[in-house]
């Protein structure tokens, strides 16, 4: 009996060897993004636009807003000292909005300062609008891109319905999986692009807020230097 049992044992430790081993699948992001259907390949030349849009912007913001903090001063005093020409040279040294309002300002003096102080203000307006240049675009690209989800997610829905109605009686998941993977997946391409262009919109429009500030404030020094009696 004993022996019948340890026979038992053995034949069925063997068995269980003896069984295949089911391999793991795995499942990458490019796999993944493949099931999604060609409006993959849109929300892919979106995902490139809003990140060149962000990095070119943010090169840009971060190159404008370098300057010596001694730079007002070092206009002080040479335009008390006269030196209009070299205050001028100062300003052409930065590549900075703040640089060249300043440099317009010194260009118009001795007009009105009225006068001085529009051609400061329409300076500024271009310069807000070069640095806002693109971000339209960004935020199209915030609002679109989970619009263009969604829309996957439509027609893969109605493709999995379609194969469900020519299978007949013989449903079978995997006619459906194609329909269920493009709905699935370009949902989460949309909204992850989308959210990529949000934030990255946001971020680059606070950062425009501060140098905007930091314009105008530099503007309503250069004319409280002009409203000295020694210019």
């Amino acid at each position: 009996m004993l022996f019948n049992l340890l026979q038992a044992a053995v034949d069925a430790t063997e068995l269980v060897n003896a069984a295949p081993v089911a391999q793991e699948k795995t499942f990458s992001l490019i796999e993944m993004a493949m099931k999604g259907g060609w409006l993959m390949i849109v929300l892919l030349a979106l995902s490139v636009m809003a990140i060149y849009i962000f990095g070119n912007k943010w090169w840009m913001i971060r190159k404008a807003g370098k300057i010596d903090k001694n730079f007002m001063k070092d206009i002080h005093d040479m335009i008390h000292e006269g030196k209009i020409k070299s205050a001028i040279a100062l300003c052409q040294k930065y590549d900075s909005p703040v640089a060249r309002l300043v440099e317009k300002g010194i260009e118009r003096i001795g007009r009105p300062l009225a006068d001085i102080q529009a051609a400061v203000e329409n300076m500024g307006n271009v310069e807000v609008a070069r640095l806002e240049k693109g971000l339209p675009m960004l935020a199209t690209i915030a609002g679109g891109a989970p619009m263009i989800g969604f829309l996957g997610t439509v027609t893969g829905m109605i493709r999995a319905f379609f194969e469900m109605a020519n299978a007949g009686n013989n449903i079978d998941i995997t006619l459906l999986s194609g329909g269920i993977y493009e709905a699935m997946v370009t949902t989460v391409g949309g909204l992850f692009v989308g959210i990529i262009a949000y934030f990255g919109y946001n971020y680059l429009s606070s950062q425009i807020s501060n140098l905007v500030f930091k314009m105008e404030s530099t503007t309503i020094e250069f004319i409280d230097m002009l409203h000295e009696p020694s210019i």
